[in-house]
């Protein structure tokens, strides 16, 4: 199959690298306001290149990944159902959730399949664990803990432009623990600080932060983030049922010391980049989007998906700026 990507930069040269690996992909073709970095791309992999979004979606395309700024993500998802093409997305469908929705309300019911980006839904942990919840394993779920850490914060640029730390990079977490666990969440509490990087403050963001989230059938789930992590790149989850308990992450790339006596775990370099520890995950999830192209699958991470996981990060982001716990109810309605 041929599939167009436009945005060439970081997230988006990696994917054409990875599409160029597929079989089922026959070639690409590229599209991206900076001319020299789709150019690039297309010597590097040998993808043809179009000089604008339409142009690439004239070009035969039977699937589109979208990898350009948040900001033009709703437009050209738009632009690739109305072409009748499926679209895999990055994550967020929107920079707000009242613009998310109204995608939503664009291309519901158009028969186009969307794939939005969550990558840990084909991390072979994460999937496991939730086969393992799924099978009843665990018993009745108690307690979920998701950790996001990155291993330095993102430029000034970024901070002020994501939406705050809940929007941007716990996201991940609310994803994936609605994933794991098939529930819904209810009501969050949400806390934070900073301790490092100015410009964070600066742009009315913190840098490490904490949310309590109850699930639909009295779960909690404990998430934790931080800008900044000294020794690498930590994801992880617990889940503690009353009959088992497991954990997604602890391999001897695990950015964490143990200073236990005799202990050597872990024993590998630190995962220290987000491009290594889903490297996996990364092309499972591309795998996929081929097979909802030539529709053998259904979309594995809907809009509806994605607004879920944004409608709990509104929720987070509320909790922290008035310091009490925020229903999801809530934040729809608001």
């Amino acid at each position: 199959m041929r599939i167009g990507i436009l945005g060439l930069g970081r997230i988006g040269a990696f994917h054409a690298e990875t599409l160029s690996e597929l079989d089922a992909v026959d070639s690409l073709v590229v599209a991206d306001p900076f001319a020299d970095a789709a150019k690039a791309a297309a010597e590097r992999f040998g993808a043809e290149v179009a000089d604008s979004p339409e142009a690439l979606l004239s070009a035969g395309v039977d699937g589109l990944v979208v990898a350009a700024a948040t900001d033009a993500h709703p437009a050209l998802i738009r632009a690739g159902v109305e072409a009748g093409v499926p679209v895999f997305c990055e994550k967020p469908v929107a920079r707000t959730m009242a613009e998310g929705v109204r995608v939503l309300a664009a291309v519901r019911g158009s028969g186009v399949p969307i794939q939005i980006g969550y990558n840990r839904r084909f991390d072979a942990g994460f999937t496991a664990a939730r086969a393992a919840v799924r099978a009843g394993e665990l018993g009745t779920l108690h307690t979920v803990r998701s950790t996001t850490l990155d291993p330095a914060p993102p430029p000034a640029a970024y901070v002020a432009a994501s939406g705050g730390i809940f929007r941007d990079c716990s996201v991940h977490d609310f994803d994936v623990i609605r994933w794991v666990t098939g529930r819904e969440v209810t009501e969050v509490y949400a806390a934070g600080g900073n301790r490092g990087a100015d410009y964070i403050a600066a742009a009315g963001d913190a840098d490490t932060v904490g949310a309590v989230l109850t699930l639909d059938d009295g779960t909690l789930a404990v998430v934790s983030n931080s800008r900044h992590n000294g020794r690498g790149y930590d994801v992880r989850m617990e889940l503690h049922g009353f009959r088992d308990s497991i954990a997604v992450g602890l391999d001897d790339q695990l950015p964490l010391r143990s200073v236990e006596p005799g202990v050597s775990f872990p024993a590998g370099t630190p995962h220290d980049f987000f491009m290594d520890r889903f490297a996996a995950a990364y092309r499972a999830e591309l795998t996929a989007f081929t097979e909802v192209v030539a529709g053998t699958r259904p979309s594995p991470c809907t809009i509806e998906d994605a607004l879920e996981a944004g409608w709990i990060a509104e929720a987070c982001t509320l909790s922290l700026r008035e310091h009490r716990p925020v229903s999801l109810a809530e934040v729809r309605e608001g």
